[in-house]
């Protein structure tokens, strides 16, 4: 159980991943294989069956008689006898009116079980990228968290150097303890998430045991959603198997309610038989092969019928609910597509929402970034105080983790309509030209690391 290896990968690998693994969708491969198997049960009905059965292959048959005569006479008879006897039947159904109706509807759940299959890996992939998305966001948000602790550190350490100079207060130096406290358990809370963000993708992808998956791309946007909104309701009634499924199960109603009549109808079978018996030693009780040796046999062709004229309105009544099980599909296929347009209108609004909120916390960030900066420059200038930097401090980190949010909402929102209209319409972004080397700053100072204090000596701690 212990994690050995941390492996990076992107997108495109972690939905090509998800499809070869997944144990789920190798479920759902399997039930197609099961369709697949029971619609080639149903159609053998079209061919004729051989049957061979063998009463006695051989059979040896032993005992002994005794008789008492009206005269008194005692007669002792006994029986030793091997036999061999076996019977071939062929038979084939002229008329069968089960018979078409039950291979239509094994067909249309052949159909409707690969259309399952290909919604199941569709949504595997939708399920594979938000997972992917969240995990990206989990890092961001780790990102995030050092970069304020690092701050908090910064003025931790400012406000201490005035309050042993003598130009600060102690309230001061506790307000940017609180916040450094604050930042801190923002870093606690986003590491856990990341933990669980990236096992929660690995139980996804079905990794090896010892295998943890990481974001190898940070979290951008992904793209623009170029069709209209009536362009892609219209191409998402095209395009979901959802809709095709709720025709097959009306089909399947259908065929099932003509195989319910079928069983009241005639059914008309031709037949050919060829039995055969060998034996060999002496059997004195039956009367009609009474000799040592001998052998016989027999042979039968024709046409039976079977016809069921009465069964107490049960076959009418199984027709009738499989007809009114195909109403109730057709009732079903209606309220499938206006949630397919529903489904596809609140991705699109969800998006659009996504996309302003990337504006306006994007300027909220540059806003923060720079009211931070300054708050810092009037703070050594010792024209303000500590409040000022630590809030400003503290809406900064906030801007970040809302803009990090709608990045990631603007992402999935974003997947959900590849998945639910099957466009791929989607422009991607410039890619921006970033510096060679990292630049220095409040960055460079390090997060020391804090020991687990046990959770009731913690409390304790803040109780007093």
């Amino acid at each position: 159980m212990r994690i050995t290896e941390l492996r990076p990968l992107g997108l495109v690998e972690v939905e090509n991943l998800a499809e070869v693994n997944n144990p789920n969708l190798k479920a759902i491969a399997s039930q197609v294989d099961q369709a697949q198997s029971n619609l080639r049960a149903q159609i053998s009905q079209w061919y004729p069956s051989l049957n061979l059965e063998a009463a006695s292959a051989p059979a040896y048959t032993t005992g002994q008689a005794r008789s008492v005569a009206a005269n008194g006479n005692v007669v002792n008879s006994a029986t030793d006898r091997w036999s061999f006897g076996a019977a071939l039947t062929a038979q084939w159904s002229l008329i069968n009116p089960q018979r078409v109706p039950t291979i239509a509807a094994a067909r249309d759940q052949f159909e409707k079980t690969k259309f399952q299959y290909v919604i199941a890996l569709r949504d595997l992939r939708l399920q594979t990228a938000s997972a992917y998305f969240d995990l990206q966001q989990s890092d961001d948000q780790v990102r995030i968290g050092q970069e304020s602790v690092r701050a908090s550190i910064v003025s931790l350490r400012d406000s201490k150097a005035r309050f042993q100079a003598g130009v600060a207060t102690k309230l001061e130096v506790l307000e940017a303890e609180t916040q450094l406290s604050r930042d801190q358990q923002l870093l606690t809370n986003s590491l856990a998430a990341q933990a669980i963000a990236r096992r929660s993708l690995a139980a996804l992808l079905d990794l090896p045991q010892n295998v943890t998956p990481t974001a190898k791309d940070p979290a951008t946007v992904f793209g623009v959603w170029q069709p209209s909104l009536q362009e892609s309701i219209v191409a998402a009634y095209t395009f979901r198997e959802e809709l095709d499924q709720a025709l097959l199960d009306i089909s399947i109603a259908n065929s099932q309610a003509n195989a319910a009549l079928g069983a009241i109808q005639p059914f008309l079978n031709i037949f050919a038989a060829f039995s055969g018996n060998v034996f060999d030693g002496n059997d004195p009780v039956i009367v009609a092969q009474p000799g040592a040796e001998g052998s016989n046999y027999d042979t039968a062709i024709g046409v039976n019928l079977s016809w069921r004229i009465f069964d107490g309105g049960a076959a009418m009544a199984q027709s009738r609910q499989n007809k009114q099980l195909a109403q109730e599909n057709s009732f079903r296929f209606a309220q499938r597509r206006d949630g397919i347009r529903q489904e596809v209108e609140t991705s699109f609004y969800e998006l659009e929402k996504n996309n302003r909120n990337i504006v306006t916390t994007s300027r909220e960030v540059i806003s923060a970034r720079e009211s931070l900066r300054l708050a810092r420059l009037r703070f050594q200038a010792g024209v303000t105080t500590q409040r000022e930097v630590v809030d400003n401090q503290r809406d900064l980190t906030q801007a970040e983790v809302r803009y990090s949010n709608s990045i990631t909402d603007y992402n999935k929102r974003l997947a959900e309509l590849r998945r639910r209209t099957g466009l791929d319409q989607v422009a991607g972004c410039t890619p921006q030209s970033l510096p060679a080397v990292k630049p220095a700053g409040a960055s460079d100072v390090p997060i020391e690391p804090t020991p687990l204090i046990p959770a009731c000596q913690a409390a304790a701690q803040g109780a007093v």
